[in-house]
C-alpha cells in the first residue's frame, strides 16, 4: 500500500488541511505535488497579505501623504490568480456531480 505524502512543514494549518484532502481523495505523481504544494503557498500568502489589508486598509499614506494603494493587494491578486492557476493545473474535476440533465437545484 502506497503512503500518502505529508503536508509539507512550511504551509500554514489552514492550506495545509485542504492539501491533505486533495492528496487523500486524488492520487497525484510528483509533479501534481509540486503544483498542489505551489497552489497552497499561493494560498498562504494571499492570506498574510489579506492580514495586512485588514490590518493598515486597501489605501494607504505614501510619503508625500497621498492616498495609494497598499502594496498587499497587488500581493493578495496576484496569489489569487497563482492559486487558481495552480489548481487548475491539476485537472480535477472538483464540479459536484449532479443526478441528472438540467439546472443545479435553486437556480
Amino acid at each position: 500500500m502506497k503512503k500518502s505524502p505529508e503536508v509539507p512543514a512550511h504551509i500554514s494549518k489552514e492550506a495545509g488541511a485542504w492539501w491533505d484532502r486533495i492528496v487523500s481523495e486524488w492520487d497525484l505523481d510528483d509533479s501534481g505535488l509540486l503544483i498542489l504544494t505551489a497552489a497552497a503557498e499561493a494560498w498562504d500568502r494571499m492570506r498574510d497579505a489579506q492580514s495586512l489589508i485588514t490590518e493598515h486598509g486597501i489605501l494607504i499614506d505614501d510619503r508625500f501623504g497621498q492616498k495609494k494603494v497598499n502594496p498587499a493587494v497587488l500581493v493578495e491578486r496576484d496569489s489569487r490568480s497563482a492559486m487558481i492557476a495552480a489548481i487548475k493545473a491539476l485537472n480535477l474535476d472538483l464540479e459536484p456531480l449532479r443526478d441528472g440533465p438540467g439546472r443545479p437545484s435553486g437556480s
